[in-house]
């Protein structure tokens, strides 16, 4: 039987799965002795990236000199929607409360239900991020007692969960939780509610009230401490019952690439609990580091941080060993990068795939290599036999199968992989 294979490296072959295919006509008979073409559509992985740039775009807005969220200029974004949605595949979209509530009663649900439509309407699956989290909480918060805090944030996991049901089932439930207790940086009324429940208190306020609003959400622990701290904490998360759909790891390598060794190590120690991992917020830089002595990577601000060609070189090299390090793992099921393009890029860092000016860096060409090249069965013409049958072996994710001027699509995914299946051809091609 003729066959359609991708091959991969010996560390990379837990991302395949492959299915015998009988391909049929419109009237049911298998097509017999024809040449099909074949050709992957979509990624079961979620290569994602923020979204936040496009937030004006998609709301028509000619300028972001009063956007909530930063991001790109309009003018600047726009030229990043194809490079965007022809790499990224998973986007996800600022709800930080200050923002998407800076005056209480008037949530910017609108503009970001516009986006998230925008969004899907361009072939990527919505992530908010987050529902709960101690910095760029709301100023009118403060001086509120912690009875009606607690209150307060119930109803707005409630109402955004709600609201964007169908839109935006992926969150960020909480974030950052291993410091939230005992952080001192900035006056906000989430700390003292975080102290008097305790973190495994304020976790379960925002899992199981986000839970309650969507029994279908999908919910993620996010945390930036890849200490000890972060292991207990999940570990006692789910000692007390709580259901973490996933676990979110950040990785802003403002400081220096973590390297692949102590990659490995972060995702072996995490993926003993035996759920999915999310790297929720990587970055690498395109330009000087982050002095190593810096603590809190927003204590470094500079008047300018620019990309430089080494550092465009680095960080392509970086990018490429990053992701085939991350997808090389099982438990990896996410990666999301932390920024398209440097212009509105947070802190100012060289971090996108795109410069201020729109024009695409090295980085992106590696990564899109990697994710639509050696990662991707592109269309490839395979005949079927006598009854109508071929075998096909790829990434897993979506594909079409095309005849005669039919087309079918087909899911190559790890329940299905080698078992048999009839892909049924229609008039036209589908989107």
């Amino acid at each position: 039987m003729n066959t359609v294979s991708l091959s991969l490296p010996t560390h990379l072959r837990h991302r395949l799965a492959e299915r015998t295919l009988t391909v049929t006509g419109p009237d049911g008979a298998p097509l017999a002795d024809t040449d099909v073409v074949v050709e992957q559509t979509r990624h079961e992985f979620a290569f994602g990236n923020i979204a936040f740039d496009f937030v004006p775009l998609a709301n028509g807005e000619t300028s972001n000199a009063g956007s909530l969220f930063g991001g790109a200029r309009p003018q600047a974004a726009a030229q990043l929607v194809e490079p965007f949605f022809d790499l990224f595949n998973f986007a996800t979209l600022p709800f930080y409360w200050g923002s998407f509530e800076p005056e209480e009663g008037h949530p910017q649900t609108r503009r970001l239900a516009n986006t998230a439509r925008w969004v899907r309407e361009h072939g990527a699956v919505v992530k908010g991020h987050p529902l709960a989290w101690h910095t760029v909480a709301p100023k009118w918060l403060l001086g509120r007692s912690l009875e009606e805090t607690e209150r307060l944030l119930r109803d707005r996991i409630t109402r955004e969960v709600t609201d964007f049901r169908g839109l935006v089932d992926m969150w960020d439930a909480i974030n950052e939780v291993v410091i939230m207790p005992v952080f001192t940086a900035e006056d906000n009324a989430i700390t003292p509610l975080a102290r008097k429940l305790g973190r495994v208190g304020i976790v379960k306020l925002a899992f199981e009230t986000a839970r309650a609003a969507n029994p279908d959400v999908f919910l993620l622990l996010n945390d930036f401490n890849m200490s000890p701290k972060y292991e207990q904490l999940i570990e006692d998360c789910l000692e007390a019952g709580i259901k973490i759909d996933a676990l979110g790891l950040q990785s802003h390598m403002h400081q220096g690439y973590w390297g692949e060794e102590r990659t490995l190590e972060v995702l072996e120690r995490f993926s003993r609990f035996g759920l999915p991992i999310h790297f929720t917020e990587s970055t690498l830089l395109s330009g000087h580091l982050m002095p190593p002595e810096i603590v809190d990577l927003n204590d470094y601000q500079v008047p300018s941080w620019p990309s430089t060609p080494e550092g465009e070189e680095r960080q392509a090299d970086e990018i490429r060993r990053h992701y085939t390090t991350l997808v090389s793992h099982p438990a990896v099921e996410a990666i999301t990068y932390w920024g398209m393009s440097d212009d509105g890029a947070w802190l100012g860092a060289p971090v996108g795939f795109a410069r201020a000016d729109g024009t695409l860096k090295p980085s992106y060409a590696a990564l899109h290599d990697l994710v639509k090249g050696e990662w991707w069965t592109s269309a490839t013409t395979v005949r079927t036999d006598a009854a109508g049958r071929f075998d096909l072996t790829g990434f897993r994710g979506t594909y079409r199968v095309s005849a005669v001027g039919l087309s079918g699509d087909v899911v190559l995914d790890a329940a299905s992989s080698g078992t048999e299946a009839a892909v049924a051809l229609r008039g036209g091609c589908a989107d």
